[in-house]
This record gives C-alpha cells, sequence and structure tokens, in this order.
C-alpha cells in the first residue's frame, strides 16, 4: 500500500510542476484523472488485502502451504497406501482338497444379444470349465433363436429360459430358482473364461463368511484398425486395469470394494435365492422410483449390509476376457458407470478406509480441478523461497503429478505390452474429461438407457419407474364408519336378533352395530 501511495503522489507533483503540458488539451486531462482513478484502485485493492490477512493472522504463504498439505494428503495418501497394497496382494490359493467343485456351479448368463452366433465363443468357453449347468435367459421374442444355438454347441448340461420383457433383473429372477447347486454363477455374455477359472472363483469359499467372489479383468485388445478405434480401446483397458488395482488394493485393507463386476461373479446359492433377497431384487427403490437397473450394485450392497464378506481373485490364471465398446459409444458407457456409482457409492459405506478412499472419493475426485489448484498452491505457497528451490519444488509437485500417479495404476498394462506407454497422454486428457462426465452423470441420475449397444435399450422405460401412490382406498371416509363383513359372519344368522318387548324398531346402522358387538363378544369368548 505504501508504494501505490508514492506512485500516486510523485505522479501528482510531477503534473502539478508543469502546468503547461497539464492544459495542453482536455484529452491529457481525462488520461490523467483515468490514470488516478486506476491507482486508486489499486491502492484500495491492496488495502483490502492487507486488511483481510491482518485479520486472519496468517500470512498469504502460510495459508497457501495449509490449502497445499491438505489437497495432497486427500488425494494422494490414500493412492500411495493402494500402491502398496496392490503389490502386496495375495488371492486366496487352491485348496488341495476343495470343499467345492466345479459340480456345485451353476451359471446364470442373462442375455438380450440380437446376433447370437456372437455368443458361441463365450458360451463355450464357460462350458469348457465344467459347470453342473448353465442357465442362459432371454426375452420371450429371443427365445427360439437361443434354443437354437445351445442345441448346436452340444452340451447336455444347457437350459434356456425367458422373460416377457428385457430386463436383467427380470432375467436373473427368473433363473436363481431353477438352481440346485451351493454357489451361482453370474456372469455377462460378453465374457470370455479361462479353463481354470472356476478353482480359482470357488477357493475363498473355504471361509464360510464368504459370500461373494469376482476375479481380475482385462479388455479384448484390437492391434489394427483406425488409430481412433485403437485409441477407445486402450482407454478402455486402462478403466479396468485402475479398477483392478484400486479393488485389489481395498480388499487387501478392509476387505470393501467399490462393487462386484456383474461380468462374472460367484455367490452362495442361499443369499441369491434366499426371499428376502429375491423381493428386495425385484423391488428396489430408489427415492421415489423402482430402480431395476444397477444389478451388480444392488448384489453388492446386500452382501456388504448383511455382513458377507467379499474377495477378488488377482491372477492370470482367472482373469476374464471382456470387451467394451471401440469409437465414442465407450462415452455411454462411462455415463452409465458414473450414475451408478452416484446412486449406489453412498449406500455402501461400511468399512471405513473404502468408504474414504472409493465411495467418498467418488464426490471428490475432478481431476480438472484439483490438479491445477495443486501446482498453484505449491507455487503461491513457496513465495517466500529463493526462486532456484522455489522452482525445484513446483517440478518436483509437477513430475510426482504426471510421472508417478498418472502411470502407477496402469504398470500392468505397460508390462505386457510396452508400446502402450504411447497412449499415455491420451489416457491424461481423457482423466480430465472423465470429469465432466462425472458432473453431466450427476445431472442426469434418472437416465438408465445403455446408449453404447442397439439392443441394450429395449424396454429401458421399466428400469426406472415412480412409484405408485399410496392407494386413496386405504384413507378413512369422512363420516361414521361401520365395519362391514362378507361371507364371514360367523353363522350370525343362525343366532337371530330378538327386539325386547316395547323396545323401538331398530334402523339398519343400529342393526348392524348390534352385530358388530355379538361378534365382538363372540371372540372374546373364544
Amino acid at each position: 500500500m505504501n508504494t501505490v501511495w508514492i506512485i500516486e503522489n510523485t505522479f501528482r507533483k510531477t503534473v502539478s510542476a508543469h502546468p503547461a503540458a497539464n492544459t495542453t488539451t482536455s484529452l491529457k486531462h481525462h488520461r490523467q484523472e483515468s490514470l488516478g482513478a486506476n491507482i486508486d484502485a489499486m491502492a484500495l485493492s491492496t488495502a483490502m488485502d492487507g486488511a483481510f490477512w491482518s485479520m486472519s493472522s496468517v500470512s498469504p504463504t502460510t495459508f497457501w502451504g495449509y490449502f497445499f498439505c491438505i489437497i495432497w494428503i486427500h488425494r494422494y495418501l490414500r493412492l500411495i497406501v493402494h500402491t502398496i497394497s496392490h503389490w502386496c496382494y495375495r488371492s486366496y490359493p487352491i485348496p488341495a482338497k476343495p470343499s467345492f467343485t466345479s459340480a456345485d456351479v451353476t451359471v446364470i448368463l442373462p442375455t438380450i444379444h440380437n446376433v447370437f452366433e456372437e455368443l458361441r465363443t463365450p458360451l463355450l468357453s464357460i462350458l469348457a470349465c465344467n459347470p453342473a449347468e448353465l442357465i442362459l435367459v432371454t426375452p420371450i421374442d429371443k427365445y427360439a433363436g437361443l434354443q437354437r444355438l445351445a442345441d448346436s454347441l452340444g452340451h447336455n448340461n444347457i437350459r434356456v429360459l425367458y422373460t416377457p420383457i428385457a430386463n436383467k433383473r427380470l432375467q436373473v429372477c427368473e433363473a436363481l430358482p431353477k438352481v440346485k447347486t451351493k454357489i451361482t454363477i453370474m456372469a455377462d455374455d460378453d465374457v470370455e473364461w479361462p479353463s481354470t477359472t472356476v478353482p480359482w472363483l470357488l477357493a475363498p469359499f473355504e471361509n464360510p463368511r464368504m459370500g461373494g467372489v469376482v476375479t481380475c479383468q482385462t479388455v479384448k485388445r484390437i492391434w489394427s484398425g483406425p488409430w481412433s478405434a485403437r485409441i477407445f480401446n486402450w482407454l478402455g483397458a486402462a478403466y479396468i486395469e485402475r479398477r483392478n488395482f484400486e479393488i485389489s488394493a481395498t480388499h487387501n485393507i478392509d476387505g470393501g470394494t467399490s462393487c462386484m463386476s456383474g461380468r462374472t461373479g460367484a455367490y452362495r446359492t442361499e443369499i441369491l435365492a434366499s426371499h428376502d433377497f429375491l423381493e428386495g431384487f425385484k423391488t428396489e427403490k430408489w427415492g421415489k422410483y423402482n430402480l431395476n437397473a444397477d444389478d451388480d450394485n444392488f448384489v453388492t450392497r446386500w452382501l456388504v449390509n448383511h455382513q458377507w464378506q467379499t474377495w477378488v481373485q488377482y491372477d492370470p490364471e482367472c482373469e476374464i476376457e471382456t470387451t467394451l465398446e471401440n469409437s465414442t459409444k465407450f462415452l455411454y458407457q462411462c455415463s452409465r458407470w458414473a450414475r451408478s456409482n452416484w446412486r449406489s457409492n453412498y449406500t455402501s459405506l461400511q468399512q471405513l478406509w473404502c468408504s474414504y478412499a472409493l465411495h467418498f472419493a467418488t464426490f471428490t475426485s475432478l481431476a480438472f480441478v484439483v490438479d491445477p489448484l495443486l501446482l498453484a498452491s505449491c507455487w503461491w505457497a513457496t513465495a517466500d523461497w529463493d526462486m532456484a528451490d522455489r522452482k525445484r519444488a513446483f517440478w518436483a509437485q509437477f513430475i510426482f503429478m504426471f510421472g508417478f500417479t498418472k502411470v502407477i495404476k496402469l504398470v500392468g498394462l505397460f508390462r505386457k505390452n510396452p508400446s502402450d506407454i504411447l497412449f499415455l497422454p491420451v489416457t491424461i486428457i481423457f482423466g480430465y474429461f472423465h470429469g465432466l462426465i462425472k458432473i453431466y452423470a450427476l445431472f442426469t441420475l434418472k437416465m438408465t438407457s445403455w446408449g453404447s449397444r442397439a439392443d441394450g435399450d429395449t424396454n429401458d422405460d421399466v428400469r426406472l419407474t415412480p412409484r405408485p401412490k399410496r392407494s386413496s382406498s386405504l384413507t378413512t371416509p369422512p363420516g361414521r364408519v361401520h365395519l362391514i363383513r362378507y361371507q364371514d359372519e360367523h353363522n350370525v344368522s343362525e343366532k337371530p336378533i330378538t327386539r325386547a318387548a316395547g323396545r323401538p324398531e331398530q334402523t339398519e346402522d343400529q342393526h348392524v352395530d348390534e352385530k358388530v358387538a355379538l361378534l365382538s363378544a363372540e371372540c372374546h369368548d373364544e
């Protein structure tokens, strides 16, 4: 503020010392007045700024130092812990004498696929694992075509069922009562299993409190074709790899997970076939709506809320392969997953660490906001440092941010295919864009459409429907109310009510009241 005061007074003294120059033109007057006004504004701003920091008794560098530390810890503490946990993760080993074998497994595969021949490879990979039964469920209009495909596979342990409409929850509920084995595996119609998958899925069930088990996943890669398709294919592979990283880390810490993936998951049949589960699965409520989407999130919430343990088997011998969209349709998939997270994450807050590191992070990890704030606060917090040290601190944060935090979750992919490092800049840019997708998803929570497959939005109108209002017939009508019974009079007619001598004639209402009193007396006597 003193500096501004000196500049302003020096300027005014210079003007008053040269009256000829001061009166040459009105334009000079105007410019001088404008400059004086700007200097006054600068002085006022500086004074207010100084007053703020004086009142807060915290210097700007101290404030930004605290700000940087808080944001840094919130954003990166979980990453560092997860990195250690992920690399220390160990799957349940396959026991020498397992309690469950493939003969104890039924696979349920709901599908709405239009091109049945594309199901052949996934189905054969599942059948190669020798489950006791494979149950396929499809809408009634596709039943005949799916049955023909099942007959052509040459296995007698395939059953095909149908539902009136295309809805995964209804299709699963159609199949669950038919399951006779102790373990049920639910799978998507686009996954391929290694032949060693089932023993790995069954191993954790040696623990009697284990309710559900999923496996690690990978995306089927494409190595030729347009660069746009290869980029979207990479983004899908990176998404799945980050998910593998997160759920293995959190399971290793407190057994928590964001979601038990519906692509392939094994569960105790006693859980899925219970009346309460089936009823909740078919009639889940979300706000004022009936929710028939997010089936895998419901299963996750059910296991967590009923104190069942979950696990993920992270081993190449049980790594299933799936497909994601290799075009802009991938963005529709991302928005659908983001909506599921917004709708579901806050309902699964049981494990302390997982609540902080996965569920709460959904609402706070917007990279396009946090990353610039971290870099800016790092620079402002070191304002009173030597310039050389200040630059070192800034570039250290920059390298840590882009050389470690954006890479560490993808190391598994880079080890398999080192050439994928070329896609790293795309991953970073998409990470910022994904924050916008999450915000868009927050404001479109009522949307349940897939948007990414032609057969995915059939009967979309039943995925989120308004809950029916309470029937007005349950409201007591105004006026005097009488009990009216039908076909259950306890033989009142056999006990005629006689009128005493001299008693006035009864009205119809009085007659009904007397019947009610007589019935009450009979019930009391019984």
